[in-house]
């Protein structure tokens, strides 16, 4: 992709994310993601309606009038949105990319990380940290997030889930909002342990990006398949019996192990499908989260 290009679509998601994130998504994420307390900002005059408790009884006597203590919400919330940029992550059927996909909704995230004074940070990973920015704030730093999202290459092709588990152990010293986004195709069993202690530390979110073809395979007779990460080619022939079936059951075997691994590590997740649009998944994460929270109040 020429820098030109590049430069394009960064202002095009830019745009289409501001106005994404300033019409819905704003105040949903506020209202989800919660500081960590109340603190003391100024003292004003008091008027009519206000709560006698918030009354500074010193200043009242210096000033000869009624001041009220004004609080506001202490947020410096910390985001971390992990990708996945793997092979297989580079691979898409109906829509775009699961890639491509993966980078539009991360840079939704940023933009209302942003827009509520949070920092963000990213972490690029295959079987190596191929990238790492460290959580800041700012609108020049979330365009350099979004361009890394959409153009940085990978070196690798395999993927390394634990490797960028533990590394976000070791950095993330104090609680962060973590989007994991990834395809999760590699076996998740072995590393259990890793998602389970990183839920502990933080609120994680897995963002699980998925192609209708990685579900459920069509008969179309014989046919090459390529293993992205490994390289190897394989014929199959689609119309044998059971080979479908035996598809479906090895991708209905994957969700359900996934599915286990992120309950014992009590982690939250979207399910990201590259033939639907990504606005309907973000929405119902929030909606899901806040009914949570009213529950819990």
């Amino acid at each position: 992709m020429s820098s030109a290009t590049t430069l394009r679509k960064i202002r095009q998601i830019e745009l289409r994310t501001r106005k994404l994130v300033n019409n819905s998504f704003a105040g949903a994420y506020h209202a989800v993601f919660k500081g960590r307390g109340i603190v003391f900002d100024a003292v004003r005059p008091y008027e009519p309606g206000d709560d006698v408790r918030d009354i500074d009884w010193k200043v009242t006597a210096r000033a000869g009038e009624p001041f009220v203590r004004r609080y506001i919400e202490e947020r410096e919330l910390t985001v971390m949105l992990v990708l996945d940029t793997s092979a297989s992550f580079r691979f898409g059927t109906v829509g775009m990319q699961k890639r491509d996909l993966a980078a539009e909704f991360g840079a939704v995230l940023a933009m209302s990380a942003i827009t509520n004074n949070d920092k963000v940070g990213l972490l690029l990973f295959s079987d190596t940290v191929e990238l790492f920015i460290p959580p800041r704030k700012g609108r020049k730093h979330v365009l350099r997030l979004i361009r890394e999202l959409l153009a940085a290459p990978a070196e690798h092709r395999r993927t390394d889930i634990g490797l960028a588990l533990q590394m976000l152990r070791r950095y993330l010293k104090r609680r962060a909002i973590v989007f994991f986004i990834s395809d999760f195709l590699a076996d998740l069993a072995p590393i259990e342990r890793d998602f389970v202690a990183l839920g502990r530390e933080h609120d994680v979110i897995a963002v699980v990006t998925t192609d209708a073809l990685e579900q459920q395979f069509p008969d179309v007779g014989l046919v090459a398949i390529r293993d992205a990460e490994g390289g190897g080619v394989q014929w199959v022939d689609t119309h044998t019996n059971g080979w479908q079936g035996a598809f479906a059951q090895r991708a209905e075997s994957r969700v359900e192990t996934r599915t286990q691994v992120f309950l014992r590590a009590q982690m939250d997740s979207i399910l990201l499908d590259s033939r639907f649009d990504y606005v309907r998944a973000l929405t119902q994460f929030f909606q899901r989260r806040g009914a949570q929270k009213r529950r819990a109040t």
